[in-house]
């Protein structure tokens, strides 16, 4: 059995339908479903279900992706496994509060439930504004480094280019951009024509992790203050700092920062590779973060290369 493992724990963009009802012969993933479905008033299940329109949603997206991530975590518990520290991507930091003992699972369905409303009204919101003709949202640019895309950016804010933010510095090869939808099209050209391979527009509501949705942080704020935030009892790593958490102060400051600041995840999994880990684990849907994790070739002291492993499914976990 592997020993010395991260959990990372996937966000918005690795949905799909049916995500994590393969492990629901577990007891303790029934327990987690009858949780979350009494928290959110609505049968987790179906949400697990939606359709790929509906998951695009993100106050559908939010809960239901925890309920994925935290299924397999708990999938993962009864049959042996246990994390030697944990991340999670953007909306997976929440299913990584609760792997590092930080927040409970209820508190963290009563958080992902709030985040996710207040982030699809601010969506909404700026959809009006534009005149709902077209969605502000997100972008990956694949091919150009991550320091050159963040200073075409300053560049062209400079000359006047408004509502574009570097999003998600994901790996060397790629860095996801939020802005307005006049933003995204008219940045599409310019990154394209910088050296860009490709811009893909990704499946999500809104120009999350950028000034943007400001209100979305303000909207939530209350929410997250009511909830008790421990400190972790295994390292976990932050999206705004690229660093290890000490506390749950910290974490709690950290929360409400990372809706209107980039996930800085190249910072985070060097941070994560220089802990010492034998291995991580995806757990959670789809394949994203071994994508991201295998761009860098992380190495151990040996010189090894650090494996990452995909542990969303029964199937998966099972060649584990």
């Amino acid at each position: 059995m592997l020993k010395n493992v991260s959990y990372l724990f996937p966000g918005q963009g690795a949905q799909y339908t049916g995500m994590a009802m393969d492990l629901i012969s577990s007891n303790a993933v029934k327990n987690l479903f009858d949780t979350a479905s009494e928290i959110l008033g609505k049968d987790i299940k179906e949400l697990l279900q939606s359709d790929a329109d509906t998951l695009k949603r993100t106050d559908v997206s939010q809960p239901a992706i925890t309920a994925a991530n935290l299924a397999a975590f708990m999938f993962l518990g009864e049959r042996g496994f246990s994390p030697a520290s944990c991340a999670g991507f953007s909306l997976g930091e929440y299913a990584a509060l609760v792997c590092a003992g930080i927040i409970s699972t209820a508190d963290c369905f009563r958080l992902v439930k709030a985040r996710g409303e207040a982030m699809q009204k601010s969506a909404d919101d700026l959809r009006g504004k534009s005149g709902g003709d077209a969605s502000p949202g997100m972008a990956a640019v694949i091919g150009l480094a991550p320091n050159v895309i963040e200073e075409l950016i300053a560049k062209w804010t400079g000359e006047g280019l408004k509502d574009l933010y570097a999003a998600n510095i994901n790996s060397p090869k790629q860095l996801v951009v939020s802005g307005t939808a006049s933003a995204l099209t008219e940045a599409e050209t310019r990154f394209k024509e910088a050296g860009a391979k490709r811009v893909i527009r990704l499946q999500v509501a809104g120009p999350f992790h950028s000034p943007l949705i400001k209100d979305a942080a303000d909207n939530f704020a209350p929410v997250l203050e009511s909830v008790s935030f421990n400190n972790p009892v295994i390292p976990i790593f932050s999206n705004v700092t690229g660093r290890q958490i000490s506390s749950g102060e910290e974490a709690k400051k950290l929360a409400l920062l990372q809706i209107t600041n980039p996930v800085r995840w190249v910072e985070e999994e060097a941070a994560i590779a220089a802990s010492g880990i034998e291995a991580c684990l995806e757990a959670g849907p789809g394949k994203v973060l071994q994508g991201l994790w295998k761009d860098n070739s992380f190495t151990n002291v040996n010189g090894s290369e650090i494996p990452i492993h995909a542990a969303g499914t029964m199937e998966e976990i099972s060649k584990l």
